[in-house]
C-alpha cells in the first residue's frame, strides 16, 4: 500500500463507506472500505480538501470482537401503532464469518474509538448492525487519493 497511517481514525469520514470485505484473525480485525473520505488533517494528505479512497483497509491491532450485534427493531403501521418488534440478536464467535458476508456491501454510519476500543456502526437495507472490538490501536493503508 502506498499510504499508510496509525492512530488517525478521526481524520478520516468513514459515514457512507461502503463494506468490501471483513477478516478476523488471530491478533486483528481488518475492514476493506470504499469511498472513504480522507479529511484535509490527515497526515498523507497533501491537499487541502477532503479527498477519497476505495479498497481502504483499517486494521485494529490485537483486535477481538467483544461484541457483534444485529440490532433490533421496531415496525408500525401506519397509524403509528407497532405491530412487530425485533430483539438484539446476539452473534456468536462461530457464526461471525457468516455474519461478515452478510456484511458485504452494506454501508457504514459510523466507526469510533471509545474508551474499551472501537464501535462500528453498520446500516443494513432496513436496519443496523453493531460490532464492538477490543483494541489497542488503528492502521489506515491505502493506494491513492481520489477527487469526490
Amino acid at each position: 500500500m502506498s499510504f499508510k497511517t496509525t492512530n488517525e481514525l478521526e481524520h478520516f469520514d468513514f459515514n457512507e463507506a461502503v463494506i468490501f470485505e471483513i477478516r478476523q484473525s488471530l491478533d486483528s480485525l481488518s475492514i476493506v472500505l470504499d469511498n472513504v473520505k480522507i479529511l484535509p488533517e490527515n497526515s498523507c494528505n497533501r491537499d487541502i480538501r477532503t479527498m477519497r479512497t476505495n479498497q481502504l483497509t483499517l486494521t485494529l491491532l490485537n483486535g477481538k470482537i467483544s461484541e457483534l450485534v444485529d440490532e433490533g427493531y421496531q415496525l408500525y403501521d401506519i397509524n403509528m401503532k407497532p405491530y412487530k418488534s425485533v430483539p438484539d440478536r446476539m452473534i456468536e464467535p462461530d457464526q461471525y464469518e457468516e455474519a461478515f458476508k452478510e456484511l458485504t456491501d452494506c454501508t457504514i454510519h459510523s466507526i469510533e474509538r471509545t474508551d474499551q476500543g472501537y464501535l462500528v456502526s453498520i446500516d443494513t437495507f432496513d436496519h443496523t448492525w453493531r460490532i464492538s472490538v477490543e483494541a489497542d490501536s488503528d492502521t489506515e493503508e491505502w493506494n491513492r487519493f481520489m477527487n469526490l
